[in-house]
């Protein structure tokens, strides 16, 4: 299953979907919901995100494993460095081995102190690249600190995010090469919302890979987010850090609000659309993140 998906990621066409595990004690509703839509035969695998911005959701672990076990359809876990330290970490990671749970998105995590959990507290032992490093120890059969383990886990393929914009962009592709040098075999980018910017993206990979000391090339993935309202790009613009919302974006979205929901609605899509397909043309390595709008995903994936 892993396997499979490792090959298409760096040998072919590649599209994973973002699920958001909800703050209910039931991850089921999730997956009726895209088994309804059909999604599951449209993309390649799927993602759990791990309590983003620090709200309390349902466990991104055992979400992939319900995901898995229903399409049969390898899953990236995403885990966050805010909530663990070094011995939950590995602790979490050969417990999930043996579920089959065994690619990871590797986050440092949003700060605990947004969380609506008012009295929690961060971990932060360190950033995502410790989370690197220990799938890397695991991977080798030793723990962290170099002991074998009785029964070695199965391979782990660790996975990476980076910002889609920054005023320097030779620093996008240092944190770029960091994480292929601690082992990713993936980096995600935040959601980009320009052909050129994704063509940028792609340069520094590029770079970065022909920089770095591993043997084996990380793949780049371009996230996209669709935006379908004015206030959504407004927001992702100012307020999101590593996010760059285009002025024409802005201007389209503004204009067609003016006219009726419906053609606000209308507009987003297709700027969203295109840029999907655009960049499908020219690398077929997508993360489509969609906040579980899921109708959404479909009539982009079609």
């Amino acid at each position: 299953m892993f396997e499979q998906l490792i090959d298409k990621l760096q040998n072919s066409t590649y599209i994973t979907l973002e699920t958001t595990p909800p703050h209910s004690a039931r991850f089921k509703p999730v997956i009726d919901a895209i088994e309804e839509l059909g999604l599951e035969k449209m993309v390649d695998g799927f993602s759990t995100t791990d309590n983003p911005l620090a709200k309390l959701k349902y466990n991104a672990l055992f979400a992939s494993q319900l995901l898995q076990n229903r399409f049969n359809k390898p899953v990236l876990a995403t885990m966050s460095m805010r909530d663990r330290n070094r011995i939950a970490l590995q602790s979490d990671l050969l417990g999930a081995n043996e579920a089959n749970v065994r690619a990871f998105l590797a986050l440092t995590g949003d700060p605990a102190k947004i969380s609506d959990q008012k009295e929690a507290k961060g971990v932060f032992e360190s950033d995502s690249s410790l989370l690197l490093d220990i799938i890397g120890a695991l991977n080798s059969g030793t723990d962290m600190m170099g002991k074998a383990f009785k029964d070695a886990p199965e391979p782990i393929y660790p996975f990476a995010v980076v910002n889609s914009h920054a005023r320097n962009p030779k620093s996008l592709q240092k944190k770029m090469l960091k994480k292929i040098n601690h082992g990713a075999v993936g980096i995600i980018t935040q959601p980009v919302y320009d052909i050129d910017n994704a063509k940028l993206l792609i340069d520094l990979m590029v770079e970065a890979n022909k920089n770095s000391d591993q043997d084996q090339d990380a793949t780049l993935i371009l996230g996209l987010f669709p935006i379908t309202k004015l206030r959504t790009a407004q927001f992702l613009d100012a307020h999101v850090p590593g996010i760059h919302v285009p002025s024409y974006w802005i201007e389209a979205l503004e204009a067609a609000s003016k006219v009726s929901t419906d053609e606000e609605y209308k507009v987003g899509f297709e700027l969203s659309k295109k840029l999907f397909d655009d960049i499908k043309a020219i690398h077929p390595k997508i993360h489509l993140m969609t906040a579980n709008q899921f109708q959404i995903a479909k009539d982009i994936l079609a």
